[in-house]
């Protein structure tokens, strides 16, 4: 989920005092040591990846802080990280992997196969708030031969499994509390959190890869797009991660001193129904609901001239994307028509948690009013994010939510009768599973766009729109990221001119 799930925790100070800051405006005088202003709406919650950070902190410390066995690039390939070699064994349940021999974290330990080992422990924990904690159910074991070798063992194969281990963060496994510190890897090192104002990240010059091209860089929060929109405006900051707020974007195209680019997302905005409970278990009044909505109506509402609409979970990225948009066409009458082959010719009332940041407010209304058309009274109960994460996500105490969903290749939580919105289909529980286990990537495309279609069969949820990802910086700044791949932001190659 994009948004962070659980309360904001208190100031965060690291060991080192942030160090007279300038404004974005300014640049140092030997661009290597420059310091980079970010903007974001995005504050973490707390340091940790698995005790409900949320989108923030992958944001600023995924690729930054910490790294992974293998990273997932901007442009969504594998690539070894930390990792210097693998060897899958012939039945794909063993996977040997060799670690770089070079890395040490922060605090000067020696990265060995006993912090791989824990880190992938904490993901996989009881208490863990990881939304990658069911991928590696498959874990059956993890041994550590020798400092430098990890070799898992699977119960079943996992054809996805180093493209999961890319959502792992590797941590010293003899650090403490990681919610109110970090010790990674990465070619940052954690200066200092300002709860409510910034996080800034200073260059680690001991770093074993290519070091960061610049000195520092300095993580502001906002909780207002417009404000965010005029501290770039002002140089304040450099950079936007992901402008929210379209209709100032006018300020910035048609001025020479910024750059806008619009990127790939992976970020779904859903309708998601509760599929337990009735009248949402009844896939004819799901569809129904869907075919109520102008969803391209509420897109040029909410964005404008961008994003996108999809018909099933899958954005055009994903290797098994089809364009599934007439499947529960906008027609109102047919809306009524479903809904009276359900027995709800007279309609219903259902209550719509919502959560209380933008733009969910503002589609919640859409839907409100679309649906009162075919006789269906939408009650708003607009929630804080934490209470979204217990309410919802946790107790599954819901009718129906709206959310954003920002990874890729997440169609495969339908296969998990479990998950929150609780969708429960046999077949694509199996194909899911069959997807996993497939031995070549035809295979698991053909199996998963099988899943693509059965979920927009049954309407399972309503997709209502993929947003955009539309970054805005100063012109004198390149080398920033401009996808918006599962929120990381890699700050490293950003340099000013």
């Amino acid at each position: 989920m994009k948004r962070s799930l659980a309360a904001v925790s208190a100031i965060v100070v690291a060991t080192l005092a942030l160090a007279g800051c300038s404004s974005g405006g300014e640049t140092a005088a030997n661009a290597d040591d420059a310091t980079i202003y970010i903007g974001s709406l995005y504050e973490p919650q707390n340091l940790s990846n698995t005790q409900g950070g949320g989108q923030g902190v992958t944001e600023a410390f995924n690729g930054n802080v910490y790294e992974g066995l293998y990273k997932l690039t901007d442009d969504g390939e594998v690539e070894p990280l930390l990792a210097a070699s693998s060897e899958v064994s012939d039945d794909g349940l063993t996977y040997t992997i060799t670690l770089r021999d070079d890395v040490t974290f922060h605090s000067g330990k020696a990265l060995t196969s006993a912090d791989v080992k824990a880190s992938v422990d904490a993901v996989t924990a009881e208490d863990s708030q990881s939304a990658r904690k069911s991928s590696f159910a498959v874990i059956s074991d993890i041994a550590t031969p020798d400092d430098t070798t990890v070799v898992f063992t699977l119960s079943e194969r996992s054809i996805s499994f180093l493209y999961n281990l890319s959502y792992i963060w590797i941590v010293n496994s003899e650090a403490g509390d990681l919610t109110q510190t970090e010790d990674g890897t990465g070619p940052y090192t954690l200066d200092e959190w300002r709860q409510g104002s910034t996080l800034t990240l200073t260059r680690w010059d001991d770093y074993s890869g290519t070091p960061a091209t610049n000195g520092e860089v300095v993580f502001t929060y906002f909780t207002d797009a417009t404000a965010e929109n005029n501290a770039l405006l002002t140089g304040e900051i450099d950079i936007i991660t992901s402008v929210q707020s379209p209709d100032s974007l006018t300020q910035f195209t048609d001025n020479d001193e910024f750059v806008v680019s619009e990127g790939t997302s992976t970020t779904k905005e859903l309708l998601a129904f509760n599929d337990r409970v009735a009248p949402f278990d009844n896939a004819q009044v799901r569809k129904a609901v869907y075919s109520a909505i102008d969803t391209e109506q509420l897109l040029t509402a909410i964005w404008g001239d961008y994003g996108t609409l999809i018909g099933s979970m899958v954005p055009p990225t994903d290797p098994w994307y089809e364009d599934l948009t007439n499947v529960n066409p906008y027609d109102p009458d047919l809306a009524r028509e479903e809904l009276a082959e359900a027995g709800y010719a007279d309609g219903f009332t259902f209550t719509l948690d919502t959560p209380s940041y933008d733009p969910h407010p503002a589609v919640a209304e859409f839907v409100q009013s679309e649906l009162a058309e075919i006789g269906i009274t939408v009650e708003i109960n607009t929630i804080s994010a934490d209470e979204w994460y217990t309410k919802v996500f946790k107790d599954q105490d819901f009718e129906a939510t709206l959310q954003e969903h920002v990874n890729d290749r997440d169609v495969v939580w339908y296969g998990n009768p479990d998950f929150y919105w609780g969708y429960d289909n046999a077949d694509v529980q199996q194909w899911v599973a069959d997807a996993e286990q497939a031995t070549t990537i035809d295979e698991q495309t053909e199996l998963l766009t099988q899943v693509n279609e059965q979920i927009a069969e049954d309407a399972a949820s309503v997709w209502l729109y993929l947003y955009p990802q539309i970054v805005v910086a100063s012109s004198d700044v390149t080398g920033y990221p401009v996808n918006g791949l599962n929120s990381q932001f890699y700050a490293y190659d950003i340099v000013k001119s």
